[in-house]
């Protein structure tokens, strides 16, 4: 289902024109509006998703799929040095528009962007804690 409010729907349905590289009945890919860097594309998924969480299984599955096709299109188009998949869920891991997608990025060696997290420090009793709680 599509919502009629979500920029994403309409992007991935053809109803705002973009710059589609790939399209099939439920995915389109799209070059991002304002690339990271050269060649940055967007899989979108024809129906509406918010995120990861809402998104069933089958789909996602495709869509990985998809990122590992293109990733592979792109890398061999574009000559790339290396390649960041993407795919943020909720404001605090940086998802700023609630349809589910996923970033294809080229990386070259001199692009300048950092896509990085500073290492954390848990200690040996907190990191068991959370072993036990996620195993």
């Amino acid at each position: 289902m599509k919502k009629d409010d979500c920029i994403f729907c309409k992007l991935a349905n053809g109803v705002i024109p973009t710059k589609t590289v790939y399209e099939d009945a439920e995915f389109s890919v799209i070059m991002d509006a304002a690339p990271a860097t050269r060649g940055h594309c967007l899989i979108l998924p024809k129906e509406h998703f918010a995120n990861i969480y809402e998104i069933d299984e089958e789909t996602v599955g495709k869509a990985f799929t998809l990122s590992k096709k293109m990733a592979e299109r792109l890398t061999e188009r574009l000559g790339c040095d290396g390649f960041n998949i993407v795919q943020n869920n909720g404001e605090a891991a940086g998802q700023t528009v609630f349809h589910f997608h996923i970033h294809l990025i080229p990386r070259y060696k001199t692009d300048g962007q950092r896509i990085a997290w500073k290492p954390g420090t848990p200690s040996e009793a907190e990191q068991q804690s959370i072993f036990e709680a996620i195993s």
